[in-house]
Parts: structure tokens; C-alpha cells; sequence
């Protein structure tokens, strides 16, 4: 039987039972509440080594990767006829930006955020210096959803090891969270009591995770939509919390030297 969004009980049941698979810990940062330290140990790692159609995923490297997911069959959406879509950027850069999943135009292309939100996303990672050499781009679901609908839980649960394979390979030391499905998902994952917050409330908040920073921001398209860049405005949110990333790498090279 079916629930009333559409997912399968057998679906249901395998996302409970992943969820309590892995015991994580997670050292806990602005933001994050200490009260949640109760949940801590009872989620699984959204980093953590996954599998994919009963086969674990460990490449050795990223170029192996996008070769095996570009040939991605039997994920949830495969059935839509839409492509997969990979990244773009650089695989070594120390930025990572994860959205939530391709649109009409990324799905014409194959890469992540070449629409209008992508290059308004562009926009914004150039504001502070940021080229597209400096940051790998992806999303958490690798196909469109139909009519760019917001991906299921249990498609979202399917993708997940190529997205902690990616975050494994590349070894970012920032990841932007871009827009609520990517933000409540990872904060889900990490067993962080913020994760059921709305975006508005999480954005430009940092999480430590693993010697990882992420910080949760505003999606383009909302930005699109909301177009004021009036004080408080999602607009003038946004550029605080890039420059609280520019802030961050700088704090990673001066450290590094």
C-alpha cells in the first residue's frame, strides 16, 4: 500500500531502517543546540560509505566516479527520460556547493546551475573573488523530478551515496547548503536538532562536521523571486553569508601556509 505522498511502505521501511543503521557523532557548532546532543550517535552519517542498487560505492577516484554515474541506470528517476547531471568546477576546489536538483536547462546540458539561478549563483560566488575554478557544484538528486517538482525523501535516500561519494572524493572544507531540500536533508543527516527549522532560520549559521564547515543559504531561485535588496531583504542575507564564506577560506589558507 501506498502512503498519501506516493511512497511504497517497503520504501518507508528502508528509509527507517537506514536511518538507525549508523551510529555518528558530531561535535556540535553555532547554531546548534546542546539540548540535541541526546540525538547524537542515533543517525547515520550522510558522509558515511553508502551502496547503490545492493552495490557499495568506493571509487578511488573522482574521474571514476562521474564515468560509473553518468552511465547511472535503475535510480528512481532513470524512468522520467531525463539525464543524469554531474557537476561542474573543479574536483580539488575547497568549496562545495550542493543544491537540490537539476532544472529544465541543467537537464538540456548536463551540468548543475547553468540556468538562471545558476548564473545568479555564479553572480554571487563572484562577488567575493570565487571563479568557477574555484568550487565544485552538484546536487543531491542526479536527474530532474517531473515539472521540477521537489525530489521524494525515498529519491533523495536513493542518490545519497553519490553525493557522500562526491563530498568523499573532492574533500571540501566549506559546503554550502543551497536551499531548504539540501540544508534540512545534510542537517538531518548529521543528527543536528536544526534540521526540521525552515531555511530562513538556518542560513549563514556554520555546522562543524568531521573538520567540514557548512553553512545553509538561500537558493537562487528564491532569490529570483524575491529580487529587493533592501536591509533584512533574502538578497542582503545572502551577501553576509557569502562573505562569511569568502571569511572562512581565508581563515583555511591563512592556516594552510
Amino acid at each position: 500500500a501506498a502512503s498519501a505522498v506516493g511512497v511504497p511502505a517497503l520504501a518507508r521501511l528502508r528509509m527507517r531502517t537506514s536511518r538507525i543503521r549508523i551510529g555518528i557523532g558530531i561535535r556540535p557548532h553555532a547554531g546548534v543546540a546542546a539540548s540535541g546532543r541526546r540525538l547524537f550517535g542515533r543517525c547515520c552519517s550522510f558522509f558515511a560509505n553508502g551502496g547503490s542498487n545492493g552495490r557499495a560505492l568506493n571509487y578511488q577516484s573522482h574521474e571514476e566516479l562521474i564515468e560509473s554515474l553518468s552511465e547511472l541506470k535503475g535510480d528512481p528517476l532513470e524512468p522520467t527520460g531525463s539525464r543524469v547531471v554531474t557537476y561542474r568546477g573543479n574536483p580539488k576546489a575547497k568549496i562545495m556547493v550542493i543544491g537540490e536538483a537539476p532544472g529544465a536547462e541543467e537537464d538540456r546540458q548536463g551540468k548543475p546551475f547553468v540556468g538562471r539561478s545558476g548564473q545568479l549563483l555564479d553572480n554571487i560566488l563572484g562577488s567575493v573573488g570565487f571563479a568557477e575554478n574555484d568550487v565544485y557544484i552538484t546536487n543531491m538528486v542526479k536527474r530532474r523530478p517531473p515539472n521540477n517538482r521537489t525530489p521524494l525523501k525515498w529519491e533523495i535516500l536513493a542518490y545519497k551515496p553519490w553525493i557522500a561519494e562526491e563530498i568523499k572524493l573532492v574533500d571540501p572544507h566549506v559546503i554550502m547548503l543551497v536551499g531548504r531540500t539540501a540544508a534540512q536533508t545534510v542537517l538531518r543527516s548529521i543528527c543536528s536538532p536544526d534540521a526540521r527549522l525552515p531555511i530562513s532560520q538556518t542560513r549563514g549559521k556554520w555546522y562543524e562536521y568531521e573538520g567540514k564547515w557548512l553553512i545553509p543559504v538561500f537558493h537562487p531561485s528564491y532569490l529570483l523571486r524575491n529580487p529587493q535588496k533592501t536591509p533584512g531583504s533574502p538578497k542582503a542575507l545572502t551577501w553576509q553569508d557569502i562573505q562569511s564564506v569568502r571569511n572562512k577560506i581565508d581563515q583555511y589558507i591563512d592556516n594552510s601556509v
